[in-house]
């Protein structure tokens, strides 16, 4: 039988996500029916993002699953019209983003490019940075994209920290968990790079109590969430120099309004949410084999734990 996928992300991303889905699917041999327009009873599959046009599920009886083209999944999970299975995305092309632009800004700090980038005053400083085995860096979150920044860190030589909800293991970084770990991770983290997901638990990790565990100018790095860090409790800790630098790509409000403080502090980095962007190319490749499992009768690949929120 043939399936119907309802494409339901933002308009203006259809005719980039459409010729990719389409090409996706024929490699896998599936014959769908792939639009933006189905009567909600006739919908087998929905290819999701929150900006797109649907936020009431229940008129999709026979809906089969939902697939996230977000990493993130926290504005759909408390959606209690949502009962089907649902997956969120983890994307090849968003993994080697990722790791590109923290192992950017990792080095930025471990070498102290700014200095000489904005400090030509025509002084010699010889300065000369340790070696990335003698820099610690800790990473808070160890799902795909934390795993991946880890992995790519400690290729690099870095001496790498992680630390995530439930005890992990990574070759090469040493991993804690829980609260007391949390505390071992921060304690001797000079760069710390955010990658956990945006839930009740992980809300406001960064806080004043947390800034304060870290080593004196201490530099942040987040790619990951904005609701992950006290942003009154981080601009303090700037102010007063327990934070060295911060560079904040994610925000509580996108775009960051101009009057926030952030914009205007000297020791804070503002990127506009570019760290890493799921490719249409690659996200296809993870939608139509997640629909070409489920119609084998095989498990789905990224199911979200909803009790978890991620």
């Amino acid at each position: 039988m043939t399936v119907n996928v309802l494409f339901a992300g933002r308009a203006a991303s259809w005719p980039a996500y459409e010729p990719e889905l389409k090409r996706a699917f024929d490699a896998l041999g599936l014959t769908v029916n792939l639009g933006c327009d189905f009567a909600p009873q006739e919908v087998d599959y929905i290819i999701y993002a929150p900006t797109g046009p649907v936020s009431d599920f229940t008129p999709f009886t026979r809906l089969k699953a939902v697939l996230s083209l977000w990493a993130g999944v926290e504005k759909i999970v408390p959606n209690t019209t949502l009962t089907a299975p649902l997956t969120r995305m983890v994307d090849a092309g968003l993994e080697l983003g990722m790791r590109e632009w923290v192992a950017g800004h990792t080095l930025r700090y471990h070498l102290g490019m700014d200095a000489h980038i904005q400090g030509q005053t025509g002084t010699w400083e010889p300065k000369v940075p340790p070696l990335a085995r003698d820099r610690k860096v800790t990473i808070l979150g160890l799902g795909a994209l934390g795993r991946a920044v880890a992995e790519t860190l400690a290729a690099l030589g870095f001496a790498v920290t992680g630390w995530s909800r439930t005890q992990k293991q990574l070759d090469g970084v040493t991993c804690h968990a829980g609260e007391d770990g949390l505390r071992r991770a921060l304690e001797q983290a000079e760069i710390v790079v955010l990658l956990l997901p945006d839930t009740p638990a992980t809300t406001n990790i960064l806080n004043a109590e947390t800034l304060a565990m870290l080593p004196r100018g201490a530099r942040i790095i987040n790619p990951g969430r904005g609701p992950l860090i006290d942003d009154d409790a981080l601009l303090a800790a700037l102010d007063s120099g327990q934070v060295g630098h911060a560079t904040l790509d994610v925000f509580r409000v996108e775009p960051l309004p101009p009057e926030h403080p952030y914009w205007a502090h000297p020791n804070v980095t503002v990127t506009p949410h570019i760290a890493s962007e799921t490719r249409e190319s690659t996200a296809a490749e993870v939608i139509t084999e997640n629909i070409r499992r489920c119609e084998a009768g095989e498990p789905m690949l990224h199911l979200v734990d909803r009790s978890l929120g991620y």
